[in-house]
This record gives C-alpha cells, structure tokens and sequence, in this order.
C-alpha cells in the first residue's frame, strides 16, 4: 500500500508557542492500538512544543534539518542539530522549541510501553 502523509496544523502544541506542521506518515488507526504517532514534525523559527509528560508511552525523535533547543525532564536545555535522537522515556517530560531562523525538522514517534494505551499530560500550558 501507497498512502500520502497528511499534513495536521497544530496550534501552540502542548502550551507551546506558535503553528507547527505534523506530517503523519502512519495514522493512530495503523498502530493497531501499539501507538499513535510516526511524523516528519517542522516546527519555524520561533514555534515550540510546551514541556509536557508522556504517560504509558515513549517518543524518541531524530533531529534531520536545522537547530532547536531540547528542554529534558530534568529542565536542562540542550542544543540539538541533525544526527541527535531525543529519547523521552516512559513517565518523562520534554519540550523542543526553535529559537532560531531557520525550519526545525524532525521525525518522531509515540508508542505505547504497555497493553493501555498511552498519552501525554501538558505540563506548562
């Protein structure tokens, strides 16, 4: 099967700043109840995603174009340009913002640890 992305705007994303482009390249649907995102995320200069925890569930994302600041659970801020994978475990909090001028571009994906499925809690917003 052959299926185009679809393209999902997102507003101030968990208490974040700005409109972020989501590129679902699965849908929740195709997880078969295992998970509910795999995305090509951009986020433009000077948009975020507010600090937020993931309960039940797992996102690893993979820096592939430009810069942006990666907020940890622990609240320290780290730059991440391409080639880094952000790992968010189970029960952690994070956030990404790009401060800079240039597209953030990243691929992510939310999974669940367990048989429930997952979610995430906003944390700043």
């Amino acid at each position: 099967m052959i299926r185009k992305t679809v393209n999902v705007e997102r507003e101030k994303p968990q208490g974040g700043e700005g409109t972020v482009l989501v590129k679902n390249i699965i849908s929740k649907e195709e997880f078969c109840g295992k998970g509910r995102m795999f995305a090509h995320v951009v986020l433009p200069p000077k948009t975020s995603f507010g600090f937020h925890r993931h309960v039940g569930e797992t996102e690893p994302f993979y820096i592939i174009k430009g810069a942006g600041e990666f907020t940890d659970n622990d609240g320290s801020v780290t730059k991440v340009v391409p080639g880094d994978c952000c790992i968010i475990s189970e029960g952690e909090a994070h956030a990404i913002a790009n401060p800079f001028d240039e597209d953030l571009e990243l691929i992510a994906m939310i999974y669940n640890t367990g048989d429930d499925e997952g979610h995430s809690e906003t944390l700043n917003g």
